[in-house]
């Protein structure tokens, strides 16, 4: 897949981020994170976001940054959790760059979210699985799963590279 651009998709603690600044090393792009970009933006941190405002208008924020990253080349997007379930973004995403599902599975996921708050999704475990299973429609229209639940961030990043060269 030739591409200048990645997108990294993926549940709350699927890597993102991390696999995120692991490839955009190895490729020498730039490294942008959809999360950080609203927090700059914000002067606030997510979990107040969503206290303060809820959901819906933090999606809307998703969507701003997510169009403000359009334009860039040779990037590699970190994606939040919930960026590429929206259809709409979701269809912006799959035109502009290669989007790379990191495929956590849920028992993973549960062993690397904090239950400090940090994750306003992550609060209720039960609401949190019904999220996750909701979202895996959207998650396998990605162009490329990659398994995240086994392996180091160098590992998947040597995936992601394999698939970028082929």
């Amino acid at each position: 897949m030739q591409s200048d651009k990645i997108y990294l998709v993926g549940f709350i603690g699927a890597g993102k981020s991390s696999v995120a600044g692991a490839l955009g090393k190895r490729l020498d792009w730039k490294i942008e994170d959809i999360d950080v970009h609203i927090e700059r933006a914000e002067r606030r941190d997510i979990p107040a976001i969503f206290r303060e405002k809820g959901e819906p208008y933090f999606r809307a924020r998703e969507r701003e940054a997510l169009i403000g990253l359009l334009p860039e080349r040779g990037t590699v997007v970190a994606s939040g959790g919930g960026t590429f379930a929206d259809a709409s973004n979701r269809e912006l995403m799959l035109r502009d760059g290669g989007v790379v599902w990191l495929d956590a599975p849920f028992e993973t996921v549960l062993q690397r979210v904090p239950h400090d708050g940090r994750r306003p999704l992550a609060a209720d475990r039960l609401g949190m699985e019904q999220l996750y299973n909701h979202r895996l429609t959207a998650y396998r229209q990605a162009h490329l799963r990659v398994d995240a639940g086994r392996g180091s961030v160098e590992e998947l990043v040597d995936h992601i590279m394999e698939w970028l060269d082929t």
